[in-house]
């Protein structure tokens, strides 16, 4: 079976490697899945340039999340399974799902709606979970406040623009570029801010009569954070997702006292080794998705073209979630988790 790996930290056209490898089978408690599509994201490249704070010893496949079909079960796992189509979630490292077969405990399984494609099944875990285990988990994010949302059209931007939505929020959606600002506008945006032509700290202070936002979901960091407190309401919340832009900003902590608001931070990874909370989640954003708040954009790339897609993230020109498709035309599916 074929896989991506990084073979030596560096750029990806030069860490990754195309290779072929023996297909694994599963052991007890564990499945294979063949895989439809996977979604790659910041974390990849970082992975690949040997900047992440996970390092994986070489050679290593990269992939985070992905999407597919239940092919064999191990010991222990109910044959029921076999034939269904499934999200495989993240495990204790990021890297590992993007090759035509994975091998996955079975606890790691989501079931994948049947009129989901699988582009879409593959892109909704880590943004959507990430989304709202933030929003509603970290900030408490309630009907009738403001949201104010960095880097809107990515991943997991684009994701909290939904949740916003979802909640009854009302959303404020920061972008760079015509065409990521209309992407926001189609995600149903509340206020979308070109940062290119725009500032958005003089836009939020506008649209809220000056008050600010109620929450700021930031996972650029840098500069962002810094003039986000500029627009932050009191008792507001400042949600530290990430650092896309490179820097790790510093707080002057007598600023949150004289606003009287909180810096929360908000990492997934705590909460992943938590299958049911996990599972308690995609449930409900299955529900959301059935009242059709929640649709995953995904920039779709076909299994060859990976080196180069992940050069367009450092490049800061995807559109939603980063997706690779897996064409297997052998696979019958049938059933669900």
């Amino acid at each position: 079976m074929r896989t991506w790996q990084v073979q030596q930290p560096g750029e990806p056209e030069q860490a990754l490697r195309l290779a072929d490898i023996p297909t694994p089978r599963p052991g007890p408690g564990e499945v294979r899945v063949t895989v439809r599509a996977a979604a790659l994201g910041f974390p990849d490249l970082l992975l690949c340039q040997g900047k992440y704070h996970d390092k994986p010893q070489t050679p290593f496949a990269i992939g985070g999340e992905a999407a597919g079909t239940v092919q064999e079960v191990g010991g222990g796992v109910d044959e029921s399974l076999v034939g269904c189509r499934v999200i495989v979630m993240p495990g204790q490292t990021t890297a590992g799902l993007l090759a035509e077969e994975v091998v996955v405990p079975a606890q790691r399984l989501l079931p994948l709606p049947g009129d989901m494609s699988w582009e879409q099944g593959a892109a909704l875990f880590v943004a959507y979970q990430t989304s709202h285990m933030a929003l509603f988990r970290r900030a408490g994010l309630a009907k009738g406040e403001t949201v104010l949302i960095h880097g809107a059209a990515g991943g997991i931007g684009s994701a909290a623009v939904q949740l916003g939505k979802a909640a009854g929020a009302r959303t404020i959606a920061v972008a760079g570029g015509a065409d990521k600002a209309k992407a926001c506008s189609e995600l149903g945006a509340d206020v979308v801010v070109d940062h290119h032509e725009d500032d958005f700290v003089a836009v939020t202070k506008e649209v809220t009569g000056g008050r600010g936002a109620d929450v700021i979901y930031d996972s650029v960091g840098g500069e962002v954070f810094d003039r986000s407190r500029k627009c932050i309401a009191v008792e507001g919340r400042l949600l530290v997702v990430g650092f896309a832009s490179g820097t790790i900003p510093q707080l002057p902590v007598n600023h949150a006292l004289l606003k009287n608001y909180s810096v929360v931070g908000f990492r997934t990874r705590p909460f992943r080794d938590d299958p049911a909370y996990c599972r308690e989640i995609h449930d409900d954003l299955l529900r959301y998705r059935e009242k059709g708040f929640v649709q995953p954009l995904v920039d779709v790339v076909a299994f060859d073209d990976v080196p180069g897609a992940l050069r367009r993230i450092a490049d800061r020109d995807v559109l939603g979630r980063l997706v690779v498709t897996v064409d297997r035309n052998d696979v019958q599916v049938a059933g669900t988790v």
